[in-house]
């Protein structure tokens, strides 16, 4: 493949390429919650997604149209993947264990031309195929199909922090080639030995960040080590099994896998790179997996399933420039106040980005469903985070400003609270929403998971460390504790639920 470095081609040619000149090396291994792991080729990968097209082409779907996947993690989601590129179709996953009501209304903003789903109260008409349903497509034929390139490549369904549903689709086609490769701390970490490499994904697809380290691993030629459902014991045996380059985790999982008890008997000497995102980390977390494995090999990328750019940054710099999510890379930043100008180093602002014109992280995004962002005149884009730059242009998250609470005429910003409730000993998981108050107008309140339910932190030892580190005013005024927080398998929490949960109590 020397020849041709700079040769990029349609995803589907790329794996059939790949699949003729490796056939027998190991794409996909499927880690299931329960039973033995399943390893799947690149001949395998590229013969059964030609089958799975052709199922969904006796089903209708063609050049243009949009398939909404949503299955669980699994073979078929992610060999469904190539199999709607290689019809020049657009896949779109979703989360597959939602209530009926919002799956629906995600359909009805997708109009989609099928489902794979194991849903059985689609109110749309569109050809339903459930996961057993897939397994006729072994009778299809597996030879190539004729060359077709996906443009729009892929939208992602969700309902956002907000719970209103919405599509983020993402322009341009998807193409694979042997440099080819979209986020620059892949290219950083590849170059560093040899191409390819095995990486562990423990998140679900529907979420972007798994979802697009899968894709990356179809244009580099790289093994994807796959949890059905992420499981902290487990990622670590797999870890130590299959001696994975890279794993990709959000903040909780991180925690999680830190309080398994022999976590540092554990051989993940692998590992050279930790790469989170998804959501903040508290300072606890990052601080215990650079200590576990080197900061050098911790790193934290800041943006969202938007893809206008964003940050990352190394544990080492991260300790120079504690609770930093990095520099802007391939993009413009700038911090920008409600009347448009730009604000000085350490004042609080909208984060807006820019991406850099033909980087290969950037993707034209429009949203289906919802308002577009909000841009100037000459092309910045914010996600309506909160945010400083320091000094040397590293860049801190206050919140999201629908995250903010405004108590008493002051704003407090939920991540900082919860970065202090969260060093507390005895605090597994937290989360700080405002909550109806007639004094304060929304008075800030903590939601607290305990490590040991038994014995939880009492309420005077959590307020006398926030008093320690914040202004009075930031405080949590009461607290409330759950056995786990209602977090998905992204990390996620939807905070708007949790406020209206506790405004009608």
């Amino acid at each position: 493949m020397s020849s041709a470095d700079q040769e990029v081609y349609p995803i589907g040619q790329w794996i059939g390429m790949l699949a003729d000149e490796r056939p027998d090396d190991p794409a996909l291994i499927f880690a299931p919650h329960q039973g033995e792991d399943r390893t799947y080729s690149w001949r395998v990968l590229d013969r059964w997604s030609n089958q799975l097209a052709r199922l969904l082409q006796e089903h209708g779907v063609g050049e243009g149209d949009r398939v909404v996947l949503g299955l669980p993690n699994s073979p078929e989601m992610v060999i469904l993947l190539p199999a709607v590129w290689k019809l020049g179709a657009q896949p779109v996953p979703i989360r597959g264990a939602l209530p009926p009501h919002e799956y629906n209304a995600l359909l009805e903003i997708t109009e989609p031309a099928a489902i794979v789903a194991d849903w059985t109260e689609v109110a749309m008409v569109a050809p339903l195929l459930s996961a057993n349903a897939l397994q006729r497509s072994s009778k299809l034929g597996d030879g190539p199909l004729p060359t077709r390139v996906a443009d729009p490549m892929l939208a992602i369904g969700t309902g956002g922090s907000t719970g209103r549903p919405k599509l983020i689709e993402h322009a341009g086609t998807v193409v694979g080639g042997p440099r080819l490769t979209l986020q620059p701390i892949r290219r950083t970490l590849l170059e560093s030995s040899n191409w390819q490499l095995v990486q562990l994904v423990c998140g679900p697809l529907y979420h972007i960040a798994p979802l697009m380290n899968c894709l990356q691993a179809f244009i580099e030629g790289s093994t994807t080590v796959l949890m059905e459902r992420f499981d902290a014991a487990r990622s670590l045996d797999l870890i130590e099994q299959y001696r994975p380059r890279m794993v990709i985790v959000v903040p909780t999982m991180m925690q999680r896998m830190l309080q398994i008890p022999d976590i540092a008997d554990r051989d993940l000497s692998s590992l050279e790179l930790l790469f989170h995102t998804g959501a903040p980390c508290p300072p606890v977390v990052k601080q215990g997996w650079i200590d576990l494995i080197g900061a050098e090999r911790v790193v934290e990328r800041y943006g969202g399933s938007e893809g206008i750019g964003g940050s990352f940054i190394r544990g080492d710099e991260w300790l120079e420039h504690p609770s930093s999510v990095g520099k802007p890379v391939g993009c413009d930043l700038r911090i920008i106040d409600d009347h448009g100008n730009d604000l000085p180093v350490g004042e609080v602002g909208l984060i807006y980005t820019r991406p850099f014109r033909g980087h290969p992280a950037a993707s034209e995004t429009r949203y289906i469903g919802a308002d577009q962002l909000p841009t100037t005149d000459d092309g910045f884009m914010t996600l309506g985070d909160l945010g400083w730059l320091d000094e040397d242009g590293y860049l801190y998250i206050a919140d999201r400003r629908t995250d903010m609470i405004v108590t008493g005429g002051a704003n407090v910003y939920p991540a900082e609270v919860e970065a202090i409730l969260s060093q507390a000993g005895g605090v597994a998981d937290v989360v700080v929403v405002g909550v109806p108050d007639g004094e304060w107008g929304r008075r800030v309140h903590a939601i607290v998971q305990p490590l040991d339910h038994a014995n939880p932190p009492t309420e005077s030892e959590l307020d006398a460390l926030c008093r320690e580190h914040l202004a009075a005013y930031k405080v949590p005024k009461t607290y409330e504790y759950l056995p786990r927080l209602p977090r998905n398998a992204a990390g996620k929490i939807r905070r708007s639920a949790l406020v209206e949960e506790r405004s009608i109590r």
